[in-house]
């Protein structure tokens, strides 16, 4: 993992604030690339409202001064010609309508690119997390990366452009502000500038505070959004309401905020005080400036007009400074929560090297040597120097007590996980050296904890092979094999019924119906010569997972199968039984041979066929 140097507390304050910057170019060339043209038009409006504001000031001074000298002109002739500053109204008028309109036009582009960026985010997010390894979804210091990521990074770089362009806007104002009032006074630019600066001190300071906090409580603002799911999912919804885990949910939901809220009014009270106080000594510096160019005024030094435009100047000028210091300070805060959004786009994934498509002895099956596997974090292995061999045509059953890591050899198999030591091979190749897509559609897998999308009943079906995700003639296929194709005829919109209650008419199954759609999902790929059951019936009845069992094995005798299940009427069916205990195998054999050896296998085998007596 990259670490950024900022959040070292022993770094200098200046260097962290300016290391941080970094990625203000990163979020202008991913505005750039969003939408050049959208960016182009933002650019040449933040220019055209940067510079129109002095124009307004000077042509002000015009009329002002025009008017002083038609006054005059009156009083000494009796007539007066106003030709010129009715031409300077009219003027100032079509310079202030091509300010509204420039400001109109960035609203317009800054709405637009919202949208457009928020979209490129989302997208950049969830590509990245397709190519995260299953781990990653297993360790919780992600789950708060990607929290932190998801809740901030999506709208923080536009903010970031948006604050450039605004301090680009404001810059080329007050550049344009101190020609002019220079004329005045050298020190009066100084004094614009330097009242603002305690205020931006301020703002940089809590900005880091703020963000430094955001931080540090992603593990309770995950926890929030985790209550908020438990109470209002319908999965949920029975346990919650049966339990009556509402009130004590709510009340842990309600603390949570509470504790945060705290900390953030803690933090705004303290950042607004200091603001305050920072802030008078701009509002000090502006009427002693004020003051100033009033009493040359009197003393004749400049004229009427002039005093009406260097005091427009100046307090135009104080909000640009005070706008461009707080774009600063906002352009710090930015960039620190845009580096959660690179920390996690830039999380180091190694890639898998395999490019071979088949194995140099095809039909030798799997194989496992002396495998040994520890989860990350954990400090016992769970599973420690497993070796057996599954030839075609051969099924493998899994016995063993839940967390004897058989689960977690499913896993190995598929390559989800590496092992950490020992090979795995697939025709007598190391599967870390095989195609991932080649692999994978070797193998067929339903998982216990299968997913029940809220899709379509087709669609969840065509879920086990993407290649055919929306091809009917293989939905009926795979359901026919899966014995799921009784229950579709039933549901009114057959293959295009809505599952799940999250979408309007959508239709609820049972647990075994479900299962029975996940087992036509396995049967999807029909060129797999590897099935997996991990535990997917055991939701079902004795009898009916019997017959499933019976019925995939009829369907797969040409396959290699592995199955996990606890009722051991259904695992005596295959030709080879291993029992693993505390990850490593202390039996093997078929039932006959197992039985005969009165261990492990026995002892369990009669302990559940005592219990259906």
């Amino acid at each position: 993992m990259k670490h950024t140097t900022y959040m070292t507390e022993s770094d200098p304050s200046h260097k962290r604030y300016l290391d941080v910057f970094r990625y203000s170019r990163r979020a202008l060339e991913l505005v750039w690339t969003t939408s050049k043209q959208l960016a182009l038009i933002f650019a040449i409006l933040t220019l055209i409202a940067g510079i129109l504001p002095a124009a307004v000031a000077w042509i002000g001074q015009l009329i002002v001064d025009g008017v002083v000298t038609a006054i005059g002109q009156q009083q000494q002739t009796g007539t007066a010609d106003t030709t010129f500053v009715l031409l300077f109204v009219i003027a100032e008028a079509g310079v202030v309508a091509l300010i509204a309109g420039a400001q109109r036009g960035i609203s317009t582009c800054q709405a637009l690119l919202r949208a457009l960026m928020g979209q490129r985010i989302n997208t950049l997010i969830l590509e990245k997390a397709l190519t995260l390894k299953l781990s990653h979804f297993e360790d919780s210091e992600f789950y708060d990366k990607l929290t932190r990521a998801r809740r901030e990074a999506s709208t923080r770089p536009l903010s970031l452009v948006t604050r450039t362009f605004g301090l680009v806007q404001n810059g080329i104002s007050l550049v344009s502000y101190a020609i002019l009032l220079v004329q005045f006074s050298p020190w009066t630019v100084l004094i614009l500038i330097a009242g603002g600066v305690p205020e931006f001190l301020a703002e940089a300071k809590f900005s880091g505070d703020k963000f430094r906090l955001f931080r540090w409580r992603s593990p309770e603002t995950r926890m929030q959004m985790y209550l908020e799911t438990v109470l209002a999912r319908e999965d949920y919804a029975k346990e919650v309401k049966l339990f009556r885990l509402g009130p004590l949910l709510l009340r842990r939901y309600r603390a949570i905020f509470e504790k945060l809220f705290a900390e953030d009014r803690k933090l705004t009270l303290r950042r607004d005080s200091w603001g305050f106080f920072l802030g008078l000594i701009g509002t000090v510096a502006f009427y002693g400036a004020y003051s100033w160019i009033a009493l040359s005024a009197i003393k004749g030094v400049i004229s009427l007009g002039q005093m009406t435009m260097y005091l427009m100047l100046f307090k135009q000028g104080q909000s640009a400074v005070s706008a461009s210091l707080s774009a600063i300070s906002g352009m710090y805060e930015d960039n620190l929560y845009l580096s959660n959004l690179y920390e996690y786009l830039e999380q180091e994934v190694p890639q898998q090297a395999g490019l071979m498509q088949c194995g140099p002895q095809p039909g030798d099956g799997v194989r496992l040597e002396q495998v040994s596997f520890t989860y990350p974090g954990a400090e016992e292995p769970v599973l420690q120097e497993v070796s057996f061999h599954l030839q075609p045509g051969e099924s493998l059953a899994l016995v063993g007590e839940n967390g004897a890591g058989k689960t977690t050899l499913i896993k190995l198999l598929t390559r989800l996980y590496q092992p950490d030591s020992g090979r795995i091979l697939l025709d007598g190749l190391d599967l870390q050296k095989w195609q991932a897509d080649a692999l994978r559609s070797r193998i067929g897998v339903i998982f216990q904890d299968f997913g029940r999308y809220q899709f379509k009943v087709g669609e969840n079906i065509g879920a086990g092979d993407v290649n055919y995700f929306e091809d009917r003639q293989h939905w009926q296929q795979a359901a026919e094999k899966g014995m799921a194709d009784s229950i579709i005829e039933k549901l009114p919109e057959k293959y295009d019924t809505q599952l799940g209650k999250w979408f309007k008419g959508g239709r609820e199954l049972s647990g075994g119906q479900w299962q029975k759609i996940a087992l036509s999902r396995a049967f999807m790929r029909s060129e797999a010569d590897l099935l997996v059951l991990d535990e997917p019936t055991a939701t079902m009845d004795a009898a009916a997972e019997a017959t499933i069992f019976e019925h995939f094995r009829d369907l797969s005798r040409d396959k290699m199968t592995i199955l996990i299940s606890h009722r051991f009427s259904t695992v005596r069916m295959a030709d080879q039984i291993i029992v693993i205990e505390k990850g490593r195998i202390v039996e093997r054999g078929c039932h006959e041979q197992l039985m005969n050896q009165n261990g492990q296998y026995a002892y369990l085998f009669s302990l559940q066929a005592e219990g259906y007596r």
